[in-house]
């Protein structure tokens, strides 16, 4: 059942990673890649908030903090495709952004997971 779960849950996470990313990039046009660190930090965000509501408040089945934590979140969050477009904004000779995404996606993803975390256990 969990196996199961967590796939449901992936697969929606994906198709809204991809739906999200495509409405930003329609918005933003750049260089560089907001879809892939609006969705990053917002993912530490949402993470941070269900560990806290799901470990220290609501307790839920740990079937369901599985499904929506590795499964969707994993899924809606990507590591690789951020590692992916910070290599390529450097080959690109848009050192400057490379930097700038690395650097700010880790600080302001840590960030949002520690408001999310607060935030969680304030409820």
């Amino acid at each position: 059942m969990t196996y199961a779960l967590v796939a449901v849950f992936g697969a929606a996470g994906a198709v809204s990673r991809y739906w999200l990313d495509g409405r930003i990039s329609e918005l933003t046009h750049g260089q560089f890649p907001w879809g892939t660190f609006v969705i990053n930090v917002a993912g530490a965000f949402a993470l941070g908030l269900l560990v806290a509501l799901t470990t220290e408040r609501l307790l839920p089945h740990p079937n369901w903090r599985i499904a929506v934590g590795i499964g969707y979140l994993g899924s809606f969050t990507t590591f690789s495709t951020y590692a992916y477009e910070s290599v390529k904004l450097a080959e690109d000779g848009a050192v400057g952004l490379a930097l700038v995404n690395s650097f700010g996606m880790v600080v302001l993803g840590m960030l949002a997971a520690i408001v999310g975390l607060a935030i969680g256990r304030t409820l």
